[in-house]
């Protein structure tokens, strides 16, 4: 398999500027091959302002950024592509406009056959995922289906929060909303992405990357803690 992903939880990390954390990561993925990157700005509603600010930061990188939005056939553009950003925002309206646009058949053919790289924030990670079923937003839009590109056999819960003991807050903790998700059947593991990691996955391998640690759910198991640079390519084989 040719894949090559890289799954951010965060495109801004609290006092930083966007991607700035993980901007070396990014230079080391799509390295000096890819010149031009499809950014797929369906996250926001605003696309030619978010278009501006992933370019202006692709352009510091030494890469060209086309947004699919700008494309008169956007599954051409995909089929163009050298390497894809898909950006975060709202998760429900990027997966209904990736379907509304016949894109995520493409998208995976392009990622898991023909090896173009994949980069994904936040919600732009959660769509690489099996479901979009463990997303922290709010569904303002209906896509046709909570299934998506399926790029690996699980799925991703970005910008995890731990409970914090000393809240207030009585509201449903993140980790009871995914324990929630895990008492229905047949449902994959999830790998809980505080703010500032991010997921590199080169074929069968996957390596948890950036400044915090990783928090795996499985359903009916105790969940389990990972360090940056540790390897988690054991669940790429899930459900196989």
């Amino acid at each position: 398999m040719k894949r090559r992903l890289l799954l951010v939880s965060n495109s801004t990390l609290h006092g930083s500027g966007y991607l700035d954390h993980c901007q070396q990561h990014i230079k080391d993925f799509f390295g000096k091959d890819v010149k031009r990157v499809l950014f797929v700005p369906y996250a926001l509603h605003d696309r030619d302002a978010y278009t501006k600010t992933a370019r202006n930061k692709f352009n510091t990188l030494g890469y060209e950024l086309d947004s699919i939005h700008e494309a008169s056939d956007p599954v051409t553009a995909v089929r163009k592509a050298e390497g894809i950003f898909i950006g975060d925002s709202n998760t429900f309206r990027l997966l209904k406009s990736l379907y509304d646009n016949k894109l995520l058949t493409e998208i995976r053919r392009r990622v898991l056959e023909d090896g173009v790289p994949y980069m994904g924030s936040s919600a732009g990670t959660n769509v690489s995922t099996v479901s979009i079923s463990t997303t922290n937003d709010m569904p303002i839009v209906c896509p046709p289906s909570f299934s998506a590109i399926g790029l690996v056999p699980f799925n991703i819960n970005p910008h995890y929060l731990d409970p914090d003991p000393g809240s207030r807050h009585m509201g449903e903790t993140r980790e009871q909303r995914i324990t929630q998700y895990h008492e229905e059947p047949d449902t994959p593991p999830v790998l809980a992405l505080r703010e500032g990691s991010l997921l590199l996955v080169e074929g069968k391998k996957a390596t948890l990357l950036g400044s915090t640690k990783a928090r795996l759910f499985t359903r009916g198991k105790p969940t389990v803690e990972y360090d940056a640079g540790s390897d988690l390519s054991f669940l790429l084989t899930y459900g196989h």
